[in-house]
Formats: structure tokens, sequence, C-alpha cells
């Protein structure tokens, strides 16, 4: 008889001076462990426990000193990182930022020796991480170095079955037209097209954004479509890719809603992260591609002036375990 396997994901608590602790709490209260899945809880006991108590939650779960001993359900793994009086609610800060780092590497250290598939993590605040040691502008950066990785990666950021890939992130936009290349276009949408098959999505359709405004008005407006990226799009779809474009990007998002596309490449940070907050603040997901395994991540940030409220929404947090626990999910197996 076959027994399916295992799927075991990391839950982190985030930045204990945000919501992320008592957002996770909130999230786990309502939502079960799939079949044939270990959810384990990474981090400070004290901050969980504060956390349950600012949601007015109890969250059952069994005590486990290693991801090894985690069966299915829902697991709390204690990593002390952080003194009680080291954190404050409301504010960045280095100790909390510092937690972060250490309790992240763990966990990529567990995925590096196969003892976990995924990893999702309660929002964290790039400022306060920066104050604990950071060294790079982002988590995916820092990601990308941890683990060696010397191909492409990028942030995608989702709506269900909407996606999102960059072929820009985190840099300054006058700096943006330098990083329209092909080879970057063909990353992007290489990434986003392989995550989608492993989300489930056996043939996506991936639509390219244009640059310019008017997509370049035929050179006019400017030739990066012309010179590079519509090139792209033809290179793609030589490899097999139902790749389409590029569509200036003030009307793409229009039919991306309507589910003409399973996936948009956009040039730069903002042009897409600007229409999938506004489609969906409150359930937009994070996903880090082209790393060994997924890591995703609610959409929104720490809400300092959230934290100890018990009032911040779930849905996001609940759509990031979701997503991190079907990707992590051997292909065929049910999540």
């Amino acid at each position: 008889m076959h027994t399916q396997p295992q799927t075991t994901v990391a839950l982190t608590l985030g930045d204990a001076a945000g919501i992320g602790p008592e957002l996770l709490a909130k999230a786990l209260s309502t939502t079960p462990v799939p079949e044939h899945t270990a959810w384990v809880i990474v981090g400070d006991r004290w901050v969980w426990e504060r956390a349950q108590t600012f949601a007015k939650v109890q969250v059952p779960s069994t005590t486990v000193t290693g991801f090894a001993q985690a069966q299915a359900g829902l697991s709390f793994l204690e990593l002390p990182r952080l003194k009680m009086e080291d954190g404050p609610l409301g504010q960045a800060n280095a100790h909390a930022g510092r937690a972060i780092l250490q309790t992240l590497e763990f966990c990529l250290d567990a995925a590096t020796a196969r003892q976990i598939q995924a990893i999702c993590f309660a929002p964290l605040n790039k400022q306060a991480m920066k104050l604990g040691g950071l060294k790079f502008d982002d988590e995916a950066s820092h990601f990308a170095n941890y683990l060696g990785i010397q191909d492409f990666y990028c942030e995608f950021n989702t709506l269900g079955d909407l996606w999102t890939a960059r072929v820009s992130s985190h840099i300054p936009l006058k700096n943006a037209a330098e990083y329209i290349t092909a080879a970057r276009i063909d990353a992007a949408a290489s990434l986003i097209h392989r995550a989608l098959v492993a989300y489930g999505i056996p043939q996506p359709v991936i639509a390219v954004a244009a640059f310019n405004p008017h997509g370049g008005d035929g050179g006019t407006c400017g030739r990066e479509e012309v010179d590079v990226i519509e090139p792209a799009v033809k290179a793609l779809q030589a490899k097999g890719m139902d790749a389409r474009g590029p569509f200036p990007a003030d009307t793409l998002f229009i039919k991306a809603r309507a589910g003409e596309y399973h996936a948009v490449v956009t040039m730069y940070h903002d042009q897409g992260q600007i229409a999938i907050k506004l489609m969906g603040f409150e359930r937009g997901v994070t996903v880090h591609g082209g790393l060994p395994i997924p890591i995703t991540t609610p959409a929104h940030g720490t809400a300092y002036d959230l934290a100890g409220t018990g009032t911040a929404t779930t849905q996001a947090m609940i759509n990031a375990l979701s997503v991190a626990t079907k990707m992590g999910t051997p292909s065929g197996v049910k999540a």
C-alpha cells in the first residue's frame, strides 16, 4: 500500500514588534492543517504565548525539539532568540531584526538538510532586519546569498491564480531601464512558469508588460519594446511557453483581473505591485521564486500601529500558508 509522504512546513513568527505573531495565531486558530502535513511554528515561546493573548485565541500544538520529530498536525519548535525586554511593540529595533534573521537562517539550514519542504513567514520589517545585521536590500537577496544561488531569482506577488514576476525589484526607479534585457525577461518568465506548474497550473498563460507609456507607441515613446521586450516574448514562444505581449501596463491588468492570464511579467517593482495591492491588498501573498524550496509570506507589512490589538485581518496569512503547503507538496499529491 502506497503511503503519502509528509510535507513539513516551517512557520516563523515574523517581527515580534509587529502584527506577525498574533496574525499567525489568529490564522492557525481557524485553519486546519491539511492531511499528511506538518506545520511547525518556530520562534520564541514567550512571543508565541503573547501573540495568542493578543489574538484572544488558544492554539493547541505539540512541542518538538527538531523538525524530524514533527508529525502531521501542528507543532511548536522553540528557538530562543529574543529576550522579553528586547521585544517592545510597535517599532523597528535591532534585537527583533536580528532574531528574524537567525530564525530564517535556522529554517534555511533545515531546508538545505531536506528536513522541511517549505517555509512560510509572518510579516517582517526590512528596517529592523538591517538594524539587526541584514547586509542586502531585502530578504530575497539574503536568502539567495545564504543558499548560494547564482541564477536569477525574484519575488512573485500573487492573488489566487493571478501571479506577477518582476524583471527588476528593489532598485531606484531611475535604474530600471538598465535591467530590461532579453536574459532577465526570459529568466523571470521561465521562473514564474515553473512556479505556476508546481502550484498546479500545467499550462500557464503569461502576459509580458511593456515598459514605456502606450507600449512605446512603435518606438516614438521609447524603444525598449521594439528592441528588447517583443523579441524576448517571441523567444519565449519559441521555447514552447504561452507568452504574450508586450502590453501597455495601464490596461494589461484589466484583462489579467478578468482571468485572461495566469501571470504577468512586469518590468519594475511598482508596475505590478500597485495593481496587485489595489485588487487585493488584504489577500496577497509574496512567493520567493528561484530558491530550492518555496518560501511565502503575506504581501503586506508588519503594521506596527496595529501590533498588540488583535485586529489585523488574516486572509493573506492563511493564503500564504496554503500556497507554501501546496507548492511544498510533491507533484501529483493533493495538499
